[in-house]
């Protein structure tokens, strides 16, 4: 098939109340680094661009003017989650908790290959962090998980 419109990039795009104290949070806990920053004369942030590893994290604070929302942290749910590989999920888990994340799933070996858990940063997205413990191949990785339903 020909791909004439192939994705060359994806970038994540978080809406948040509170982009200052948000970006804060991602630069001090992800190491995030600012690339720019786009500000509305009465200071709400339209549009930041921080990297995060090899990849752009976007952000801005929610317009419910136009429709744009944040997540609703009372309720405790976010419809997707960003998977971050990292080096030691565990600190990382902990940095994350210190700064004022929940710790949704505490760290632990998987059945594919990876020692992950999950947080909720304090605007309300869901970070799946995980580290490489084994390589597994998909046909055991299907095995391991289709085992775990016996």
């Amino acid at each position: 098939m020909k791909r004439d419109n192939h994705i060359r990039e994806a970038y994540p795009y978080l809406r948040v109340k509170g982009a200052p104290a948000a970006i804060d949070f991602y630069k001090q806990v992800f190491g995030a680094l600012e690339r720019f920053r786009l500000v509305e004369p009465d200071g709400r942030i339209g549009h930041i661009e921080l990297e995060l590893g090899n990849i752009v994290l976007m952000l801005s604070e929610e317009f419910p003017e136009y429709g744009i929302h944040a997540p609703d942290v009372t309720k405790g749910a976010a419809g997707m989650a960003l998977h971050l590989h990292v080096e030691n999920a565990d600190a990382l888990a902990a940095r994350a908790v210190a700064a004022g994340a929940t710790l949704l799933r505490e760290p632990a070996d998987q059945f594919y290959g990876e020692r992950s858990c999950s947080i909720r940063d304090p605007y309300g997205h869901e970070w799946m962090l995980g580290h490489d413990i084994e390589k597994v191949t998909p046909e055991e990785m299907q095995r391991r998980y289709t085992a775990m339903f016996k």
